[in-house]
């Protein structure tokens, strides 16, 4: 078994956290930015069968 040392330690957790930070930032950007592109659509068909406007 290799020994990377601290400081490959540290690079590794540096890089595993980096990508853990751009995966949650990714999919937070997903949530907010698709599903204005369900809802609003979903509106508009709820607003044309007779729904409830508010």
């Amino acid at each position: 078994m290799e020994d990377a040392g601290t400081f490959g330690t540290l690079w590794a957790s540096l890089g595993m956290s980096a990508y853990f930070m751009a995966l949650t930032w990714i999919n937070i950007l997903l949530g907010l930015f698709l599903t204005p592109l369900f809802m609003i659509p979903l509106s508009w068909l709820k607003s044309r069968q007779g729904g409830q406007q508010d």
